[in-house]
């Protein structure tokens, strides 16, 4: 990879972030199907309904952009982390515990994320995309959202796998 200008470092991270998005849509429902919690199950179905319109954002702003091809790239960090991820669902034993689990790796993924959204929303500033960076702002803040509400669910649920 070879990186002139800021604008290509932009393309580059978007690409990086479809790929994200994508590996995401094919990981949350193993990881709902797996989870115990009825309050889990929900907060990562919504997740998923909520990441197909990220898609959908990144797909209007690649629709702008004609020398990229939105599916140039995999993202080997976040493939890294989903691994990490399903070891977790696969495991045996406790479901409080794999849900406390399952928790703690959907927040490396939010986590993931906000930092990659923050830094393309940035430079979709810095080079005059507004509406690209509304656009990547609006994931980023449902990012955000996501990582509070897993904090909250964290709460009872990590509560409920330590009595385990």
């Amino acid at each position: 990879m070879k990186l002139e200008s800021l604008n290509e470092l932009l393309v580059e991270q978007l690409q990086d972030l479809y790929s994200v998005e994508r590996q995401i849509i094919e990981a949350l429902p193993k990881m709902i199907e797996k989870a115990n919690s009825s309050r889990l199950k929900a907060g990562l179905s919504e997740h998923l309904q909520q990441t197909k319109g990220q898609l959908s954002r990144l797909d209007r702003i690649f629709d702008q952009i004609r020398e990229a091809d939105r599916d140039d790239k995999k993202c080997k960090g976040m493939e890294g982390i989903i691994k990490e991820g399903e070891e977790i669902v696969k495991a045996k034993g406790d479901a409080e515990v794999r849900d406390a689990g399952i928790i703690s790796a959907a927040q490396r993924v939010e986590h993931y994320e906000i930092a990659s959204y923050g830094c393309a929303r940035t430079y979709a500033q810095l080079l005059g995309h507004n509406d690209w960076a509304q656009l990547l702002q609006q994931t980023l803040d449902e990012e955000k959202q996501t990582d509070q509400k897993l904090n909250q669910m964290a709460e009872t649920i990590n509560v409920e796998a330590r009595a385990a």
